[in-house]
């Protein structure tokens, strides 16, 4: 049966369009209960139960499959992925609209329809003849959905009555909507609340703490003080941001003042970029990340940045004087020169919760079942939510999502959703840390493995068409040791005209993944490998990152190779680009190519390539920092782990050799080359990566630092600041000039991706290079993949295809390259984090020497170059007496007592892990030189601060 839908479109032009739509109905499409005579029993995918006996419900006894409207699959699909909650009935008008109003909620809804035990069926109640539904005159399209969803469960429960006598199965109707429950009861449908069905699963009393609480006035405190301004409609804060009342940004909350934030304006905000929010109430109930309005306030209520560090201490919920006061303390006097423009949050435009790792902090109040959990993101408040099993989760990692945040509550409201393990197990924190970081790491699908190639490969003839055979080329690479996903090769060798053949040889990716397929668009939503310190999350399969892409030695591998012809002073003459065939000769880690460049007693041709390619990179090197490329610094570590325990058992920053300078210049070198190849063919929509200058603000911070030590730091160009970086030295302080390097680093921007066709400034300010991009790691960077699609189709090697040439596209996909790229550099440090906590657990007390890196009004940061380690030192702690602090800013230094603390000082800490905060195990820092009365702790093992338990025995002995 066919039904046409005519609809009038306006045109840009102004004129209106006619548009006629064939919609297609069907009678035999499925109702997904096995042995259903009535449509023949053939069903695709999964299907429903014949007899569903579980989860036992006292308001419906007998067998019954579920179907939910739309927002019980947005607001309660943590209860709906439970395990007990099976035979679930997803109709596609549901569906549609989920998938309109929720990504990641579609996303979760279509994994379990494809999950075959959770027995989740999709109905295409819109296609089906006796389900769809025309829209009334005078109808909205919301009523029309519901009445659509009351059709298609009326028709369910009389379809499934034709069904043989035993099976006497019912449809429920799941809906929070009073109206359409109302309704639905009237027409004789079996219909609940969400809360109404899960507290009637009385063998399941877990799945009530998984319930979300959507109702705000309903969970509003008892004390029923307003703390907050209301927000705003989204109508008046669009009809505000339009007139330029407001200004639209993304709320991003401090780590270090739980009473701070920043929002960073979108769009071309004139002068304000980034407007500084203090205090609760002009937070006004905003999370990190949120799209918010935000209003600016009067000239004199600007504030400046604060220099306090100030953490949530967990007072009770409704303390807010006390937070005033605390207040008071972030508002000193400062130089009118560093007032920043100050808001408050006017509205929520968007939220963008995600569920939260964490640990319950258990009430004091016995029996009761309110709780605050306190996530491991110190820029998430903590949430109250409701559960029965709170002494079974007291030590235990946790997910908890929020549901919302009622004006007279101190914190927002949320449910449980997930127990992941104790905290503290290395495989628990490891899992915390990827959710933290929302880095995707469950196993392939079978959909994405499907598209492998079948084992045992080898290259074929059809491989080696548009390819050259260079597997005659003494070709070899360097690595840093234990390395699998081998992704660059080099070799170099005299031409018979005098001259220097130079080839980097990368991995041909994407010769493998294949555009729009299921294994690209996994790697496309990965975006990069992630290396943590005992485990790898790979952008691809591991056949390919370990084996068929990796371009280990004696092995046949595919490869896209950039060669150049250059004299003996690295001056290129011809760049050439090719697909090829490699053999490598020999795979070396750092160390051994090092050896082999500097023995006497080696001359082979892989030891000769070797001397050749570093020779030309001391001079590539030379060359680009006298252009004014940047030499930064940061303080890199490695973990020596015990071979049976795998827990770390020494600690060393990084060794650096030339071979590591060697390697690099040759793939920043090959970057370059394919950047200009790919934007001279493809000047709209190159994939090409950028890093801004800095503002000159950004270095206020290093040039007073510098003066400190009576040295001049010029920061007007990249050039001017590499030389004065190079000039920085003071032959009584030899560190001194890698630490004002870490500094540095600390003021530079971000380096992103982007699409040319969408920017205009292409420059990349720390290598001193007009453009750039990335070619020479395609196994752990999608980026790379892109790269190499559009230089294969500049130099004719393989084919276009539409998304390649969008670059509208190719800008979203920049985006989320950017985010997963900064999300994995998290991820990478919290790792190192907590495998150094690991290391000093077992470490027990040790004393460092150490460098003053910022000073803050109450803490100084310091950094203890042996281990790489970076931390606070606080002057002020609870119930003790308070030193007297004066900070000055302009310097900046910290005097305490008598004794004044300039950044790069040199300091002795004590290092210990403090575990008796369990959420937040800290490496926490004290001072023991210089000596300061009340301030200063000798190394004294009587002082050992390190566990809960080991206090409590101390208290009891006292």
């Amino acid at each position: 049966m066919l039904k046409s839908k005519t609809f009038l479109k306006k045109t840009r032009a102004g004129g209106v369009m006619k548009i006629v739509r064939e919609h297609y109905l069907r009678d035999d499409i499925g109702c997904g209960a096995p042995g259903c005579e009535a449509c023949g029993g053939a069903h695709e995918g999964p299907v429903l139960e014949p007899q569903p006996l579980d989860p036992a419900s006292s308001l419906c006894p007998q067998p019954h499959y579920l179907l939910p409207d739309t927002n019980v699959l947005l607001h309660q699909i943590d209860v709906l992925e439970d395990p007990a909650i099976r035979n679930v009935i997803v109709l596609q008008t549901v569906l549609q609209e989920v998938r309109s109003r929720s990504a990641p909620v579609y996303k979760r809804i279509r994994d379990l329809t494809s999950n075959q035990e959770k027995h989740f069926y999709t109905f295409t109640n819109e296609h089906h003849r006796e389900t769809y539904i025309e829209q009334k005159q005078g109808e909205n399209s919301n009523d029309r959905n519901d009445r659509a969803i009351r059709v298609a469960a009326k028709w369910y429960n009389e379809h499934l009555k034709k069904m043989s006598a035993e099976y006497q199965l019912q449809v429920i109707l799941i809906t929070n909507d009073k109206k359409n429950k109302e309704k639905a009861i009237e027409e004789g449908i079996p219909a609940f609340t969400c809360e109404e069905y899960v507290k009637s699963l009385t063998a399941n009393p877990e799945l009530i703490d998984r319930l979300a609480c959507l109702s705000e006035e309903g969970n509003e405190i008892e004390s029923g003080k307003i703390i907050f301004s209301e927000h705003l409609p989204l109508s008046k804060l669009q009809q505000g941001i339009k007139s330029g009342t407001y200004l639209q940004g993304t709320f991003r909350a401090s780590r270090e003042n739980y009473l701070e934030a920043t929002v960073w304006v979108h769009g071309d905000a004139e002068e304000n970029k980034e407007i500084i929010l203090q205090g609760l109430k002009n937070l006004n109930r905003a999370i990190h990340e949120d799209i918010v309005a935000v209003e600016i306030l009067p000239k004199n209520q600007w504030v400046a940045p604060s220099s306090v560090v100030l953490h949530d201490e967990g007072q009770n919920e409704d303390d807010v004087e006390k937070e005033e006061e605390t207040e008071r303390i972030l508002k000193t006097a400062v130089n009118e020169k560093m007032l920043k423009p100050t808001g408050r949050v006017v509205g929520i435009i968007k939220r963008n919760w995600r569920p939260y790792c964490g640990m319950l902090s258990k009430s004091d109040i016995k029996e009761s079942r309110r709780h605050l959990f306190t996530p491991a993101e110190k820029r998430i408040p903590r949430i109250r939510i409701e559960t029965r099993q709170a002494s079974a989760l007291e030590g235990r990692r946790i997910i908890v999502a929020i549901d919302g945040w009622p004006r007279n509550s101190r914190y927002p409201n949320g449910h449980f959703v997930k127990n992941l393990g104790e905290v503290g197990d290395k495989e628990t924190e490891t899992e915390v840390l990827l959710l933290e970081h929302d880095v995707p790491h469950q196993p392939f699908s079978q959909a994405v493995l499907s598209f492998l190639p079948k084992m045992p490969w080898s290259i074929t003839e059809k491989d080696m068409k548009n390819r050259e055979d260079l597997r005659h080329l003494c070709v070899c690479s360097v690595d840093p040791p234990g390395c699998t996903d081998i992704d660059d090769a080099l070799h170099c060798r005299e031409l018979e005209n005098g001259n220097l053949e130079v080839g980097v040889h990368i991995a041909d990716v994407s010769h493998f993944i294949r555009p729009g397929n299921a294994l690209d668009q996994e790697s496309a939503r990965r975006g990069t490998t992630v290396y943590l310190c005992e485990k790898r999350i790979d952008m691809v399969p591991e056949l390919l990152s370990s084996n068929l892409c990796s371009l280990r030695c004696n092995v046949d591998r595919l490869a896209f190779s950039c060669i150049w012809e250059m004299n003996h002073n690295a001056e290129i003459l011809k760049t050439r680009f090719t697909k090829s065939a490699i053999n490598s000769k020999a795979s070396l880690t750092y160390a051994e190519a090092q050896m082999r460049i500097d023995s006497a007693a080696m001359n082979d041709d892989i030891t000769i390539s070797l001397r050749g390619l570093n020779k030309l990179a001391k001079i590539l090197k030379r060359r680009r920092i006298e252009k004014g490329a940047l030499t930064l610094s940061s303080p890199e570590v490695r973990f020596h782990m015990d071979s049976e325990t795998h827990d770390p058992i020494d600690l060393q920053t990084k060794e650096l050799r030339e071979t590591n300078s060697m390697v690099e210049e040759f793939m920043l070198l090959a970057n370059i080359s394919v950047a200009k190849k790919i934007h001279e063919e493809f000047s709209e929509h190159a994939l090409l990566r950028k890093h801004p200058a800095p503002p000159p603000s950004n270095y206020d911070i290093l040039v007073k630092a510098a003066k400190s030590k009576n040295l001049e730091v010029k920061t007007d160009t990249a050039k001017a600041l590499a030389d004065s970086l190079d000039q920085a030295d003071s032959a009584t302080f030899p560190y001194l000039n890698t630490l004002l390097r870490i500094l540095a680093t600390r003021c530079m921007m971000q380096a992103v991706y982007f699409c040319s066709g969408m920017d205009n400034d292409f420059h990349h300010y720390g290598l001193a290079s007009p453009i750039y991009t990335h070619f020479t790691s395609p196994i752990r960077r999608y980026a790379d993949i892109i790269v190499h699609r559009l230089l294969a189709v500049a130099i004719g090697a393989d084919c276009t295809y539409p998304e390649l040439t969008d670059k509208h596209k190719l800008a979203d996909l920049c985006k989320n390259l950017n985010f997963r790229h900064k999300m994995a550099q998290y991820a990478q440090r919290a790792s190192v984090a907590f495998h150094t906590q690991l290391f000093f657990k077992s470490k027990g007390i040790v004393s460092e020497e150490a460098y003053i890196l910022f000073v803050k009004k109450n803490a100084i940061v310091v950094l203890i170059p042996k281990y790489g380690l970076e931390g606070t030192v606080f002057f002020e702690e609870k119930d003790k007496p308070k030193p007297r602090l004066f900070y000055d800013d302009e310097i900046p230094s910290l005097k305490i007592e008598n004794t004044v603390f300039h950044i790069f000082d040199k300091v002795k800490v004590k290092i210990m892990l403090d575990s008796s905060n369990l959420q937040h195990q800290k490496i926490r820092m004290s001072l023991v030189e210089p000596q300061i009365p009340g301030i200063s702790i000798p190394i004294d093992t009587s002082n050992m601060d390190i566990s809960e338990p080991e206090q409590k025995k101390k208290k009891l002995e006292k």
